[in-house]
Protein backbone atom coordinates (compact mmCIF):
# COMPACT_ATOMS: atom_id res chain seq x y z
CA UNK A 1 0.00 0.00 0.00
CA UNK A 2 1.60 3.52 -1.09
CA UNK A 3 1.39 6.18 1.33
CA UNK A 4 -1.09 9.35 0.78
CA UNK A 5 1.63 11.49 0.01
CA UNK A 6 2.93 9.26 -2.74
CA UNK A 7 -0.67 9.32 -4.72
CA UNK A 8 -0.90 13.35 -4.75
CA UNK A 9 2.58 13.34 -6.26
CA UNK A 10 1.08 10.92 -8.50
CA UNK A 11 -1.24 13.71 -9.31
CA UNK A 12 0.23 16.77 -8.54
CA UNK A 13 3.71 16.54 -10.37
CA UNK A 14 2.33 15.79 -13.64
CA UNK A 15 0.29 18.91 -13.35
CA UNK A 16 3.22 21.21 -11.85
CA UNK A 17 5.73 19.53 -15.07
CA UNK A 18 3.27 21.23 -17.49
CA UNK A 19 2.88 24.52 -15.42
CA UNK A 20 6.71 24.82 -15.79
CA UNK A 21 7.44 23.74 -19.12
CA UNK A 22 4.33 26.38 -19.92
CA UNK A 23 6.19 28.96 -18.13
CA UNK A 24 9.54 28.57 -19.99
CA UNK A 25 8.32 27.61 -23.45
CA UNK A 26 8.53 30.76 -26.24
CA UNK A 27 6.45 29.66 -28.22
CA UNK A 28 3.11 30.57 -27.09
CA UNK A 29 2.59 34.28 -25.11
CA UNK A 30 -0.34 33.33 -23.28
CA UNK A 31 0.84 29.71 -21.54
CA UNK A 32 3.81 31.48 -20.53
CA UNK A 33 2.13 34.60 -19.28
CA UNK A 34 -0.93 32.39 -17.44
CA UNK A 35 0.64 29.02 -16.74
CA UNK A 36 -2.38 26.12 -17.77
CA UNK A 37 -4.96 28.73 -17.23
CA UNK A 38 -3.62 29.71 -20.82
CA UNK A 39 -4.46 26.29 -21.82
CA UNK A 40 -7.89 26.79 -21.02
CA UNK A 41 -8.54 28.78 -23.90
CA UNK A 42 -7.49 26.08 -26.10
CA UNK A 43 -9.77 23.67 -24.56
CA UNK A 44 -12.73 26.29 -25.27
CA UNK A 45 -11.49 26.50 -28.69
CA UNK A 46 -11.56 22.76 -29.77
CA UNK A 47 -15.24 22.51 -27.88
CA UNK A 48 -16.64 25.49 -29.06
CA UNK A 49 -17.96 24.22 -32.48
CA UNK A 50 -19.55 21.21 -30.87
CA UNK A 51 -21.03 22.94 -27.99
CA UNK A 52 -22.69 25.79 -30.25
CA UNK A 53 -23.98 23.35 -32.66
CA UNK A 54 -25.23 21.11 -30.09
CA UNK A 55 -26.37 23.86 -27.33
CA UNK A 56 -26.64 27.37 -29.22
CA UNK A 57 -27.90 27.12 -33.21
CA UNK A 58 -31.41 27.08 -33.66
CA UNK A 59 -33.09 24.71 -36.72
CA UNK A 60 -32.77 27.38 -39.33
CA UNK A 61 -29.10 28.93 -38.72
CA UNK A 62 -26.43 26.44 -38.40
CA UNK A 63 -23.91 26.72 -41.64
CA UNK A 64 -22.84 25.05 -44.02
CA UNK A 65 -26.49 23.10 -43.21
CA UNK A 66 -28.81 23.91 -40.71
CA UNK A 67 -29.83 21.29 -38.53
CA UNK A 68 -33.31 21.28 -40.37
CA UNK A 69 -31.65 19.98 -43.24
CA UNK A 70 -29.82 17.87 -41.64
CA UNK A 71 -32.76 16.34 -40.00
CA UNK A 72 -34.00 16.00 -43.04
CA UNK A 73 -31.52 13.72 -44.32
CA UNK A 74 -31.39 11.59 -41.38
CA UNK A 75 -34.95 10.85 -41.09
CA UNK A 76 -35.09 9.99 -45.06
CA UNK A 77 -31.92 8.02 -45.26
CA UNK A 78 -33.21 5.90 -42.19
CA UNK A 79 -36.73 5.47 -43.40
CA UNK A 80 -38.06 7.62 -40.47
CA UNK A 81 -41.04 9.94 -40.02
CA UNK A 82 -39.53 13.35 -42.38
CA UNK A 83 -43.02 15.55 -41.98
CA UNK A 84 -42.85 18.42 -39.33
CA UNK A 85 -45.78 19.85 -37.18
CA UNK A 86 -47.01 23.43 -36.37
CA UNK A 87 -46.24 25.47 -39.57
CA UNK A 88 -42.91 26.37 -41.12
CA UNK A 89 -39.71 27.80 -38.69
CA UNK A 90 -39.03 30.16 -41.51
CA UNK A 91 -39.69 33.74 -41.84
CA UNK A 92 -41.96 33.70 -45.48
CA UNK A 93 -41.92 37.72 -44.95
CA UNK A 94 -38.12 37.57 -45.39
CA UNK A 95 -36.13 38.88 -48.08
CA UNK A 96 -34.80 36.25 -50.28
CA UNK A 97 -37.69 33.61 -49.13
CA UNK A 98 -38.81 31.30 -52.15
CA UNK A 99 -42.03 29.36 -52.97
CA UNK A 100 -43.17 27.06 -55.83
CA UNK A 101 -46.93 27.84 -56.52
CA UNK A 102 -49.47 25.08 -56.55
CA UNK A 103 -51.99 24.67 -59.01
CA UNK A 104 -55.66 23.96 -58.89
CA UNK A 105 -55.08 21.17 -61.17
CA UNK A 106 -52.37 19.20 -59.13
CA UNK A 107 -51.42 15.83 -59.78
CA UNK A 108 -51.47 12.55 -58.05
CA UNK A 109 -47.82 12.24 -56.90
CA UNK A 110 -48.21 8.46 -56.71
CA UNK A 111 -49.92 8.10 -60.36
CA UNK A 112 -46.64 9.78 -61.72
CA UNK A 113 -43.20 8.56 -62.24
CA UNK A 114 -41.20 8.20 -58.73
CA UNK A 115 -38.03 8.27 -60.34
CA UNK A 116 -37.84 10.31 -63.34
CA UNK A 117 -35.11 10.12 -66.23
CA UNK A 118 -33.32 12.22 -67.93
CA UNK A 119 -32.09 11.25 -71.34
CA UNK A 120 -27.73 12.22 -71.29
CA UNK A 121 -26.38 12.26 -74.62
CA UNK A 122 -26.08 14.68 -77.87
CA UNK A 123 -26.05 14.08 -81.27
CA UNK A 124 -22.73 12.44 -81.56
CA UNK A 125 -23.14 10.27 -78.55
CA UNK A 126 -23.93 6.48 -79.34
CA UNK A 127 -24.39 5.28 -76.00
CA UNK A 128 -26.66 8.05 -74.39
CA UNK A 129 -26.96 7.13 -70.62
CA UNK A 130 -31.08 7.34 -68.87
CA UNK A 131 -30.19 9.02 -65.60
CA UNK A 132 -31.86 9.87 -62.70
CA UNK A 133 -32.85 13.46 -61.66
CA UNK A 134 -30.59 12.88 -58.55
CA UNK A 135 -27.34 11.39 -58.33
CA UNK A 136 -23.97 11.06 -56.46
CA UNK A 137 -21.91 13.91 -56.88
CA UNK A 138 -18.21 14.27 -57.11
CA UNK A 139 -15.97 12.73 -54.33
CA UNK A 140 -12.94 10.84 -54.64
CA UNK A 141 -11.67 7.57 -53.12
CA UNK A 142 -8.95 9.52 -50.93
CA UNK A 143 -11.11 12.17 -49.54
CA UNK A 144 -13.61 9.46 -48.46
CA UNK A 145 -12.65 6.47 -47.17
CA UNK A 146 -13.04 2.74 -49.00
CA UNK A 147 -16.05 1.74 -46.54
CA UNK A 148 -17.76 5.29 -47.88
CA UNK A 149 -17.03 4.67 -51.17
CA UNK A 150 -18.58 1.01 -50.98
CA UNK A 151 -21.30 2.41 -49.56
CA UNK A 152 -22.42 5.58 -51.93
CA UNK A 153 -22.18 3.05 -55.26
CA UNK A 154 -24.32 -0.04 -53.64
CA UNK A 155 -26.48 2.51 -52.45
CA UNK A 156 -26.41 4.16 -56.59
CA UNK A 157 -27.01 0.04 -57.38
CA UNK A 158 -30.42 -0.34 -54.98
CA UNK A 159 -31.38 3.12 -56.40
CA UNK A 160 -30.75 3.32 -60.02
CA UNK A 161 -28.70 6.52 -59.84
CA UNK A 162 -25.47 7.44 -60.97
CA UNK A 163 -22.13 7.72 -58.73
CA UNK A 164 -19.25 10.28 -60.01
CA UNK A 165 -15.59 9.36 -58.57
CA UNK A 166 -14.39 12.58 -57.80
CA UNK A 167 -11.08 13.45 -59.63
CA UNK A 168 -9.17 11.11 -57.47
CA UNK A 169 -9.86 8.34 -60.15
CA UNK A 170 -11.47 5.27 -61.09
CA UNK A 171 -11.21 2.79 -58.15
CA UNK A 172 -12.11 -1.11 -57.81
CA UNK A 173 -14.73 0.40 -54.97
CA UNK A 174 -16.50 2.27 -57.82
CA UNK A 175 -16.75 -1.19 -59.54
CA UNK A 176 -17.23 -3.93 -57.49
CA UNK A 177 -20.76 -2.97 -56.12
CA UNK A 178 -21.55 -2.40 -59.84
CA UNK A 179 -24.00 0.83 -59.56
CA UNK A 180 -23.59 3.15 -62.38
CA UNK A 181 -20.49 5.31 -62.52
CA UNK A 182 -19.74 9.03 -64.08
CA UNK A 183 -15.92 8.95 -64.16
CA UNK A 184 -14.51 12.33 -63.57
CA UNK A 185 -11.48 13.68 -64.68
CA UNK A 186 -9.40 16.45 -63.57
CA UNK A 187 -6.23 18.38 -64.54
CA UNK A 188 -3.95 15.57 -63.21
CA UNK A 189 -5.85 12.42 -65.10
CA UNK A 190 -5.36 10.62 -61.85
CA UNK A 191 -6.38 6.79 -63.27
CA UNK A 192 -5.34 7.60 -66.89
CA UNK A 193 -1.86 9.09 -66.87
CA UNK A 194 1.97 8.80 -67.91
CA UNK A 195 4.53 8.54 -65.95
CA UNK A 196 4.95 12.33 -66.27
CA UNK A 197 1.34 13.91 -65.59
CA UNK A 198 0.12 13.71 -68.86
CA UNK A 199 -3.13 12.52 -70.24
CA UNK A 200 -2.69 8.83 -71.52
CA UNK A 201 -5.12 7.30 -74.15
CA UNK A 202 -4.12 3.66 -73.48
CA UNK A 203 -5.07 4.29 -70.05
CA UNK A 204 -8.24 6.14 -70.58
CA UNK A 205 -9.60 3.47 -73.25
CA UNK A 206 -8.71 0.38 -70.96
CA UNK A 207 -11.24 1.85 -68.41
CA UNK A 208 -13.44 4.36 -70.44
CA UNK A 209 -15.21 1.43 -71.75
CA UNK A 210 -15.88 -0.86 -68.48
CA UNK A 211 -19.52 -1.66 -68.81
CA UNK A 212 -20.47 0.56 -65.38
CA UNK A 213 -18.81 3.34 -66.86
CA UNK A 214 -21.83 5.62 -68.01
CA UNK A 215 -20.51 8.87 -68.66
CA UNK A 216 -16.90 10.67 -68.85
CA UNK A 217 -16.67 14.12 -66.92
CA UNK A 218 -13.73 16.63 -67.55
CA UNK A 219 -13.43 18.80 -64.42
CA UNK A 220 -11.99 21.97 -65.13
CA UNK A 221 -13.09 23.32 -61.78
CA UNK A 222 -14.63 22.44 -58.04
CA UNK A 223 -16.94 24.86 -55.84
CA UNK A 224 -14.88 24.69 -52.80
CA UNK A 225 -11.92 25.95 -54.91
CA UNK A 226 -12.44 27.45 -58.51
CA UNK A 227 -8.61 28.35 -59.86
CA UNK A 228 -7.13 25.87 -57.04
CA UNK A 229 -5.69 22.38 -57.57
CA UNK A 230 -7.14 19.37 -55.55
CA UNK A 231 -5.10 18.67 -52.76
CA UNK A 232 -5.24 15.20 -51.05
CA UNK A 233 -2.76 15.54 -48.10
CA UNK A 234 0.23 13.02 -47.56
CA UNK A 235 -1.48 11.39 -44.13
CA UNK A 236 -4.51 10.51 -46.70
CA UNK A 237 -1.92 8.68 -49.27
CA UNK A 238 -1.82 5.06 -49.00
CA UNK A 239 -0.08 2.89 -51.27
CA UNK A 240 -3.65 1.56 -52.51
CA UNK A 241 -4.70 5.37 -52.90
CA UNK A 242 -1.53 5.98 -54.97
CA UNK A 243 -1.44 2.88 -57.33
CA UNK A 244 -5.02 3.89 -58.37
CA UNK A 245 -4.03 7.69 -59.46
CA UNK A 246 -0.80 6.10 -60.81
CA UNK A 247 1.87 8.16 -58.66
CA UNK A 248 3.99 7.58 -56.10
CA UNK A 249 3.24 8.05 -52.99
CA UNK A 250 4.53 9.39 -49.33
CA UNK A 251 3.61 12.84 -50.20
CA UNK A 252 1.06 15.50 -50.90
CA UNK A 253 -0.86 14.90 -53.92
CA UNK A 254 -1.79 18.16 -56.05
CA UNK A 255 -3.33 18.36 -58.86
CA UNK A 256 -2.55 21.39 -61.36
CA UNK A 257 -4.69 24.28 -61.76
CA UNK A 258 -4.40 23.79 -65.41
CA UNK A 259 -5.25 20.81 -68.18
CA UNK A 260 -2.11 19.88 -69.97
CA UNK A 261 -3.78 17.98 -72.82
CA UNK A 262 -5.60 21.20 -74.33
CA UNK A 263 -4.66 24.87 -74.39
CA UNK A 264 -7.92 26.52 -76.27
CA UNK A 265 -11.41 26.18 -76.61
CA UNK A 266 -10.59 24.70 -79.97
CA UNK A 267 -8.22 21.86 -78.75
CA UNK A 268 -10.74 21.09 -76.19
CA UNK A 269 -13.84 20.46 -77.88
CA UNK A 270 -11.57 18.26 -80.43
CA UNK A 271 -10.17 16.53 -76.75
CA UNK A 272 -13.87 15.37 -76.24
CA UNK A 273 -14.30 13.77 -79.56
CA UNK A 274 -11.11 12.08 -78.88
CA UNK A 275 -12.58 10.68 -75.06
CA UNK A 276 -16.01 9.83 -77.00
CA UNK A 277 -14.29 7.72 -79.86
CA UNK A 278 -12.14 5.85 -77.30
CA UNK A 279 -14.58 5.09 -74.97
CA UNK A 280 -16.98 3.86 -77.49
CA UNK A 281 -19.72 6.84 -77.95
CA UNK A 282 -20.18 7.82 -74.17
CA UNK A 283 -21.76 11.36 -73.00
CA UNK A 284 -18.53 13.23 -72.52
CA UNK A 285 -18.96 16.66 -70.93
CA UNK A 286 -17.08 19.03 -68.22
CA UNK A 287 -17.59 20.30 -65.20
CA UNK A 288 -17.11 23.75 -63.99
CA UNK A 289 -17.44 26.45 -61.55
CA UNK A 290 -17.95 29.59 -63.78
CA UNK A 291 -15.05 32.57 -63.44
CA UNK A 292 -14.38 34.48 -66.35
CA UNK A 293 -17.99 34.17 -68.55
CA UNK A 294 -16.10 35.29 -71.68
CA UNK A 295 -13.88 31.49 -71.00
CA UNK A 296 -16.94 29.93 -70.94
CA UNK A 297 -18.74 31.87 -73.80
CA UNK A 298 -15.29 31.01 -75.50
CA UNK A 299 -16.09 27.09 -75.86
CA UNK A 300 -20.03 27.64 -76.74
CA UNK A 301 -18.04 29.25 -79.68
CA UNK A 302 -15.83 26.86 -80.23
CA UNK A 303 -19.28 24.25 -80.38
CA UNK A 304 -20.89 26.34 -82.94
CA UNK A 305 -18.10 26.52 -84.92
CA UNK A 306 -16.67 22.73 -85.17
CA UNK A 307 -20.17 21.35 -84.77
CA UNK A 308 -18.67 19.24 -82.06
CA UNK A 309 -20.80 19.49 -78.78
CA UNK A 310 -20.40 18.07 -75.36
CA UNK A 311 -23.40 15.93 -74.14
CA UNK A 312 -23.81 17.59 -70.38
CA UNK A 313 -22.09 20.29 -68.36
CA UNK A 314 -22.09 20.14 -64.58
CA UNK A 315 -21.97 23.05 -63.15
CA UNK A 316 -20.53 23.63 -59.48
CA UNK A 317 -21.35 26.35 -57.12
CA UNK A 318 -18.38 28.75 -56.22
CA UNK A 319 -19.63 28.80 -52.36
CA UNK A 320 -17.97 25.35 -51.64
CA UNK A 321 -18.29 22.06 -51.26
CA UNK A 322 -17.06 18.91 -49.34
CA UNK A 323 -13.22 19.54 -50.75
CA UNK A 324 -10.78 21.24 -48.27
CA UNK A 325 -9.83 24.33 -49.99
CA UNK A 326 -8.40 27.94 -48.15
CA UNK A 327 -11.07 29.78 -46.35
CA UNK A 328 -10.20 32.65 -49.42
CA UNK A 329 -11.70 30.17 -51.75
CA UNK A 330 -14.41 28.88 -50.33
CA UNK A 331 -15.51 32.48 -49.36
CA UNK A 332 -14.50 34.72 -52.55
CA UNK A 333 -14.04 33.07 -55.73
CA UNK A 334 -16.31 31.93 -57.93
CA UNK A 335 -20.03 32.78 -59.07
CA UNK A 336 -22.98 31.11 -56.66
CA UNK A 337 -24.76 28.03 -57.82
CA UNK A 338 -27.87 29.78 -58.88
CA UNK A 339 -26.35 32.58 -60.82
CA UNK A 340 -24.10 29.86 -62.16
CA UNK A 341 -26.83 27.78 -63.78
CA UNK A 342 -28.74 30.25 -65.00
CA UNK A 343 -25.81 31.62 -66.53
CA UNK A 344 -24.58 28.60 -68.23
CA UNK A 345 -28.57 27.94 -69.52
CA UNK A 346 -28.82 31.30 -70.91
CA UNK A 347 -25.50 31.03 -72.70
CA UNK A 348 -26.27 27.60 -74.35
CA UNK A 349 -29.63 28.99 -74.81
CA UNK A 350 -27.89 32.22 -76.98
CA UNK A 351 -25.59 29.79 -79.26
CA UNK A 352 -28.84 27.80 -79.82
CA UNK A 353 -27.11 24.50 -77.89
CA UNK A 354 -29.15 23.72 -75.30
CA UNK A 355 -31.17 21.16 -77.55
CA UNK A 356 -27.59 19.16 -77.49
CA UNK A 357 -27.03 19.39 -73.93
CA UNK A 358 -28.21 18.66 -70.36
CA UNK A 359 -27.29 20.76 -67.73
CA UNK A 360 -26.57 18.97 -63.99
CA UNK A 361 -26.49 21.34 -61.38
CA UNK A 362 -24.05 20.48 -58.19
CA UNK A 363 -24.74 22.64 -54.97
CA UNK A 364 -26.47 22.05 -51.42
CA UNK A 365 -28.58 19.32 -52.70
CA UNK A 366 -30.10 18.28 -49.77
CA UNK A 367 -34.25 18.53 -50.47
CA UNK A 368 -36.96 18.13 -53.19
CA UNK A 369 -37.56 21.82 -53.30
CA UNK A 370 -33.46 22.30 -54.08
CA UNK A 371 -33.78 19.87 -56.67
CA UNK A 372 -36.62 21.77 -58.30
CA UNK A 373 -34.96 25.12 -57.94
CA UNK A 374 -32.42 24.36 -59.72
CA UNK A 375 -34.41 22.54 -62.70
CA UNK A 376 -36.19 26.06 -62.19
CA UNK A 377 -32.86 27.95 -63.11
CA UNK A 378 -31.90 25.84 -66.18
CA UNK A 379 -30.57 22.07 -64.54
CA UNK A 380 -31.76 19.26 -66.23
CA UNK A 381 -30.81 17.25 -63.27
CA UNK A 382 -28.87 17.54 -60.02
CA UNK A 383 -26.24 15.99 -58.04
CA UNK A 384 -25.71 15.80 -54.13
CA UNK A 385 -22.49 15.21 -52.36
CA UNK A 386 -23.05 16.79 -48.51
CA UNK A 387 -26.68 15.18 -48.95
CA UNK A 388 -24.98 11.97 -49.60
CA UNK A 389 -22.75 11.92 -46.48
CA UNK A 390 -25.14 12.48 -43.90
CA UNK A 391 -27.15 9.53 -45.50
CA UNK A 392 -23.64 8.00 -44.91
CA UNK A 393 -23.75 9.58 -40.88
CA UNK A 394 -21.78 12.73 -41.62
CA UNK A 395 -22.53 14.43 -38.83
CA UNK A 396 -20.77 17.73 -40.24
CA UNK A 397 -17.69 17.62 -37.48
CA UNK A 398 -15.84 19.61 -39.71
CA UNK A 399 -13.00 17.52 -39.61
CA UNK A 400 -12.51 16.36 -43.66
CA UNK A 401 -9.40 17.84 -44.07
CA UNK A 402 -7.97 16.26 -41.27
CA UNK A 403 -8.12 12.37 -41.40
CA UNK A 404 -10.13 12.29 -38.11
CA UNK A 405 -13.40 12.23 -39.43
CA UNK A 406 -15.12 10.78 -36.45
CA UNK A 407 -17.94 9.32 -38.68
CA UNK A 408 -15.14 7.01 -40.90
CA UNK A 409 -16.81 9.13 -44.08
CA UNK A 410 -13.58 11.19 -44.73
CA UNK A 411 -10.78 9.36 -43.83
CA UNK A 412 -8.02 6.44 -44.26
CA UNK A 413 -7.92 5.55 -40.64
CA UNK A 414 -9.23 2.01 -40.13
CA UNK A 415 -9.91 2.68 -36.44
CA UNK A 416 -12.38 5.03 -37.77
CA UNK A 417 -13.31 3.74 -40.75
CA UNK A 418 -14.36 0.57 -39.55
CA UNK A 419 -17.62 2.94 -37.81
CA UNK A 420 -19.07 3.25 -41.33
CA UNK A 421 -20.64 -0.57 -42.12
CA UNK A 422 -21.37 -0.63 -45.82
CA UNK A 423 -24.11 -3.18 -45.52
CA UNK A 424 -25.79 -0.60 -43.61
CA UNK A 425 -25.10 2.65 -45.15
CA UNK A 426 -26.02 1.67 -48.83
CA UNK A 427 -29.47 1.49 -47.84
CA UNK A 428 -29.36 4.99 -46.14
CA UNK A 429 -27.73 6.49 -49.30
CA UNK A 430 -30.55 4.66 -51.41
CA UNK A 431 -33.14 5.87 -49.24
CA UNK A 432 -32.17 9.51 -49.29
CA UNK A 433 -31.97 9.67 -52.69
CA UNK A 434 -35.66 7.47 -53.77
CA UNK A 435 -37.22 10.00 -50.94
CA UNK A 436 -35.43 12.92 -51.90
CA UNK A 437 -36.55 12.48 -55.82
CA UNK A 438 -39.89 11.54 -54.73
CA UNK A 439 -40.07 14.77 -52.39
CA UNK A 440 -39.27 16.81 -55.85
CA UNK A 441 -41.87 14.81 -57.79
CA UNK A 442 -44.35 15.57 -55.39
CA UNK A 443 -43.74 19.08 -55.52
CA UNK A 444 -44.01 19.15 -58.67
CA UNK A 445 -47.13 17.59 -58.73
CA UNK A 446 -48.77 19.64 -56.35
CA UNK A 447 -47.95 22.76 -59.37
CA UNK A 448 -49.28 20.19 -61.80
CA UNK A 449 -45.93 19.15 -63.91
CA UNK A 450 -44.96 15.49 -64.68
CA UNK A 451 -41.22 15.48 -65.47
CA UNK A 452 -38.52 17.78 -64.88
CA UNK A 453 -38.35 18.57 -68.76
CA UNK A 454 -41.37 20.92 -68.05
CA UNK A 455 -40.10 22.72 -64.72
CA UNK A 456 -39.54 26.43 -65.83
CA UNK A 457 -38.10 30.10 -64.76
CA UNK A 458 -42.25 30.43 -64.11
CA UNK A 459 -42.27 27.94 -61.64
CA UNK A 460 -40.83 29.64 -58.25
CA UNK A 461 -41.02 33.00 -56.49
CA UNK A 462 -38.85 35.17 -54.63
CA UNK A 463 -39.46 37.75 -52.51
CA UNK A 464 -37.30 40.94 -53.53
CA UNK A 465 -38.80 43.22 -50.49
CA UNK A 466 -41.65 43.64 -47.80
CA UNK A 467 -44.01 43.81 -50.93
CA UNK A 468 -41.95 43.28 -53.89
CA UNK A 469 -42.46 39.73 -55.60
CA UNK A 470 -40.78 38.25 -58.59
CA UNK A 471 -40.79 35.04 -60.44
CA UNK A 472 -37.56 33.33 -61.62
CA UNK A 473 -38.24 34.79 -65.34
CA UNK A 474 -38.11 38.49 -64.17
CA UNK A 475 -34.98 37.54 -62.41
CA UNK A 476 -33.29 35.79 -64.71
CA UNK A 477 -34.70 36.93 -68.30
CA UNK A 478 -33.68 34.12 -70.97
CA UNK A 479 -32.47 35.46 -74.17
CA UNK A 480 -33.91 34.42 -77.59
CA UNK A 481 -32.21 31.13 -78.84
CA UNK A 482 -29.07 31.52 -81.77
CA UNK A 483 -28.97 35.86 -80.24
CA UNK A 484 -25.27 34.99 -79.18
CA UNK A 485 -24.04 33.69 -82.59
CA UNK A 486 -23.76 37.12 -84.27
CA UNK A 487 -24.31 41.15 -83.14
CA UNK A 488 -26.23 42.60 -81.81
CA UNK A 489 -25.66 40.76 -78.68
CA UNK A 490 -27.97 40.79 -75.62
CA UNK A 491 -27.70 43.51 -73.58
CA UNK A 492 -25.10 42.75 -70.97
CA UNK A 493 -23.73 40.36 -72.66
CA UNK A 494 -21.79 42.34 -75.40
CA UNK A 495 -17.88 43.16 -73.67
CA UNK A 496 -17.84 39.10 -72.47
CA UNK A 497 -19.01 37.82 -75.64
CA UNK A 498 -16.50 40.19 -77.59
CA UNK A 499 -13.58 38.64 -75.32
CA UNK A 500 -14.57 35.21 -76.17
CA UNK A 501 -12.02 34.01 -78.50
CA UNK A 502 -12.09 30.34 -79.55
CA UNK A 503 -8.41 30.26 -79.78
CA UNK A 504 -7.60 31.62 -75.88
CA UNK A 505 -9.12 30.88 -72.87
Amino acid sequence: MFPESWWISILILPVLSVGFYDLLQTHHSLWRNFPLLGRVRWLMEFLRPKVYQYFVESDTNGKPFNRQQRSLAYQRSKGAVDTSPFGTQLDVYETGYEWINHSIRALDAHKVNPNPRVNVGGPDCTQPYDASVLNISAMSFGALSKNAILALNHGAKLGGFAHNTGEGGLSPHHSEPGGDVIWNIGTGYFSCRNADGTFSEKEFEKRAILPNVKMIEIKFSQGAKPGHGGILPASKVTPEIAAIRLVSGGSDIISPPYHSAFRTPIEFVHFVAKLRTLSGGKPIGFKLAIGNKSEFLGICKAMVKTGIYVDFITVDGGEGGTGAAPLEFTNSVGMPMRDAVAFVYDALTGFDLKKHIRIICSGKIISGFDIVRALSLGADLCNSARGMMFALGCIQALECNTNKCPTGVTTQDPSKMRGLVVEDKKIRVANFHNKTVFSAVELMAAAGIDHPDFVGRTTLYRRMDSNVIKRYDELYPIPDAGSMIHAPYPLGYEVDLARADVNRF
